[in-house]
């Protein structure tokens, strides 16, 4: 899946030269924690998030330090958080280097750059134009979208178990030699052992993953490697539907 699939379009944004009054009613009104920011042609040009307004004089907010602290920093970093603290226009408060990504860029991406640079909106350029932006929100909807997909057609108990086989084997975790999985009727009953406890739990997820799987019922036995101690799963645990 692409950028273009899951991105927001038009985009709410703010002229770099407005007062800084109108960038926080428009995150006010649409319930939106940052906005892009963009000059008279639409070019991007920053982004401004609530962060930038955290430490305002008109709050007594301010980043405050020792003098001594201040003299070792140098004045360019005081007069910095001066103009961030006091100014009045987005310019001057906004962020000036934002990361970016094209129409075309994959979900993948989004994600490695959002975790990467703790972000959580990424704007989408078209050259210099601002034309789009993704949102955690827009890879959750993407993600329900997944979770809810059009009703399928029954599939066989066989297809269920080599489907569930094959995903097995393509996992370097899945305990694949010591792992059966019987089918009845959309149920799967998993036998066998595990050496880690957090296999099971892999297992049983990547068992309710396979299309046509109603219900996973746990019969593994976990194996400590190191005393040769055996535990089944509580009663309680052992099934699990799948919603």
């Amino acid at each position: 899946m692409k950028v273009r699939d899951v991105m927001t379009t038009p985009v709410v944004s703010v002229d770099a030269e407005a007062p800084i009054s109108l960038a926080i009613r428009l995150m006010l009104q649409k319930k939106i924690s940052g906005l892009p920011v963009v000059d008279p042609c639409g070019n991007l040009v920053g982004v401004v998030t609530e962060g930038d307004f955290l430490r305002r004089a008109e709050t007594g907010t301010q980043q405050t330090r020792p003098r001594w602290l201040e003299f070792l920093m140098g004045p360019g970093v005081a007069a910095e958080e001066y103009v961030h603290s006091h100014g009045r226009k987005v310019s001057e408060v906004m962020t000036r280097t934002v990361k970016t990504v094209d129409e075309a860029t994959q979900l993948t991406d989004v994600v490695a750059l959002m975790e990467r640079n703790h972000i959580k909106r990424v704007p989408v350029l078209r050259g210099k134009k601002l034309v789009g932006i993704v949102t955690r929100a827009n890879l959750l909807r993407a993600l329900v979208s997944y979770m809810h997909p059009a009703s399928a057609p029954a599939i066989g108990d066989a297809a269920i178990r080599e489907a569930i086989l094959r995903e097995l084997n393509s996992e370097t975790w899945a305990p694949v030699a010591t792992v059966d999985a019987i089918v009845r009727q959309g149920i799967v009953t998993l036998s066998g052992f595990v050496l880690d406890q957090r296999q099971r739990e892999a297992l049983k997820v990547l068992v309710e993953n396979v299309p046509g799987v109603k219900a996973v019922r746990d019969d593994l036995v976990w194996v400590d490697p190191v005393t040769g101690t055996t535990i089944k799963p509580e009663e309680k645990e052992a099934m699990r539907t799948r919603h």
